[in-house]
C-alpha cells in the first residue's frame, strides 16, 4: 500500500490501483451527515455520475425520434409530457420508449456488474462475458427458448438459472483455500468454452425457426423490446443494486488482499460470495432483457475508473457509463441503417474488439505482458 501527501503535508494511505488504469489514490472526497449517519462521496465521479446520466438520456431522446416517424427531440420531450403531435403517442410510448428503457436499464446492470468482477478478479479482463457468467445465462435462456418455447417470463429465470448455476460451478472449481483472482479468470475461460458448445449443441437441436430466433437474440438486440423487458430490468436493478452499492466499500478491501480485509473486519469469502451472487444476478438480467451484449462489462469499469481518476470499484460511475455506452450503440445503429433491425450488439462488439486491442497493447507498454 503506497501514501500520499494531503495538503497539510501529512501522509495517509492509499488504495492499490491492481488494474493499472493509474487512478489517482488521493480523492476529493464530501461528506453527507444526516443525525448520526454520515455518507462519505467523492465530489467528481458524482459529477461524473451526473453528466453520465445526463448524456445518456439525450442519446434516448435522439433514439426515440429516429425513425420512419422521425421526430424532434423537442416533439419526443412533449409527447413524452403529454403534449406531442397526432399519432407520435403510440410511436414514442409504446414502440420506442421501451426500447430505449431497456438499453438504458441493461447498459447499467452490465457496467455495473462489470465493475464488480474486475474488481474481485483484480484483472481489467475479468468481465461476466469473458469469464463465463454471460455465457451461462445465455445457455439458460437458450434451454429455455428452443427446449422449452418460453416466453420472456421464462426466458428470464432460465437466464437467472443458467448464470446462478455456472457461477456456483466456477467458484467451486476456483476454490482452494478460498477464491483468488486469476484462479477465477482461468476457470472461467474454461466454463465459457464448455457452455460455447453447448450452445452450438442447442442450435444443431432446434428447428429452422427457432434457432434463427436464438441466433438473433445471442448477438444482443434491443429489437422489439416491450415494456415485458422493461419490468424484468427493472426488478433486477432494484433488487441487486443496493446490494452493490452497501457491499462496494467491501470491493475496496479486498482489493487489497484477504489478510488485510480481514484485519479491517471484512469477512472475505462472504463478502466475496455475496458480490459474486449479485454480479451474476445483475448479469443474468441483463442477458434475459437484451440478450449478451458483448464487450460492455468489460469496457465500463475500465473508462469509468479513467474519467473519475478515483481510486476503487467505483460500481456507480461504471453502471452510467454502461448505460451511456448501450444508449449510444442503440441510437448509432438505428442512424446507421435508419431503422432498428441491426442488433445493437454489432456495434458493441466492433467497439470491444478495438477497445480490447488498445487495452492489451497498453499491457503490453506497461510490461505487464
Amino acid at each position: 500500500m503506497s501514501t500520499v501527501k494531503d495538503g497539510t503535508g501529512r501522509r495517509s494511505a492509499a488504495a492499490p490501483d491492481p488494474d493499472g488504469t493509474g487512478a489517482r489514490a488521493a480523492v476529493r472526497p464530501g461528506l453527507l451527515r444526516a443525525g448520526r449517519w454520515s455518507l462519505r462521496y467523492d465530489v467528481r465521479a458524482l459529477l461524473v455520475c451526473a453528466a453520465l446520466a445526463a448524456l445518456t438520456a439525450c442519446a434516448m431522446v435522439l433514439a426515440i425520434g429516429t425513425g420512419t416517424y422521425a421526430l424532434s427531440p423537442a416533439e419526443v420531450l412533449r409527447t413524452l409530457a403529454g403534449d406531442g403531435p397526432p399519432g407520435a403517442g403510440f410511436v414514442v410510448l409504446d414502440l420506442r420508449l421501451p426500447r430505449a428503457l431497456v438499453a438504458a436499464l441493461v447498459g447499467f446492470g452490465m457496467g455495473m456488474a462489470g465493475a464488480v468482477f474486475q474488481s474481485l478478479t483484480r484483472n481489467p479482463l475479468g468481465s461476466p462475458d469473458i469469464i463465463g457468467f454471460g455465457n451461462g445465462a445465455s445457455a439458460g435462456a437458450l434451454v429455455a427458448i428452443i427446449l422449452l418455447d418460453a416466453g420472456a417470463a421464462q426466458t428470464a429465470l432460465g437466464a437467472v438459472c443458467g448464470g446462478l448455476a455456472t457461477a456456483v460451478a466456477v467458484y467451486l472449481l476456483a476454490w482452494k483455500r478460498g477464491v483468488h483472482g486469476y484462479r477465477l479468470v482461468l476457470v472461467g475461460i474454461g466454463a465459457s468454452a464448455v457452455l460455447g458448445s453447448a450452445t452450438s449443441f442447442l442450435y444443431v437441436r432446434a428447428d429452422i425457426g427457432k434457432a434463427a430466433q436464438a441466433a438473433s437474440w445471442m448477438v444482443g438486440s434491443l429489437n422489439a423490446r416491450d415494456w415485458a423487458d422493461v419490468r424484468i430490468a427493472a426488478l433486477g436493478l432494484m433488487v441487486l443494486v443496493p446490494v452493490v452499492l452497501v457491499y462496494g466499500r467491501r470491493l475496496t478491501m479486498l482489493e487489497m488482499g484477504d489478510d488485510t480485509a480481514a484485519a479491517l473486519g471484512v469477512p472475505p469469502e462472504r463478502s466475496r460470495l455475496v458480490l459474486l451472487s449479485a454480479g451474476t444476478g445483475l448479469t443474468a438480467m441483463a442477458v434475459a432483457a437484451a440478450g449478451p451484449i458483448p464487450f460492455v462489462a468489460m469496457a465500463a469499469p475500465q473508462l469509468a475508473r479513467r474519467v473519475t481518476r478515483a481510486a476503487g470499484p467505483g460500481v456507480l460511475a461504471a453502471g452510467w457509463t454502461g448505460a451511456f455506452l448501450v444508449a449510444a450503440a442503440d441510437l448509432t445503429t438505428q442512424r446507421l441503417t435508419g431503422s432498428a433491425l441491426l442488433p445493437v450488439g454489432v456495434v458493441t462488439g466492433v467497439a470491444g474488439g478495438a477497445y480490447l486491442a488498445w487495452l492489451l497493447r497498453g499491457e503490453r507498454r506497461g510490461s505487464r505482458l
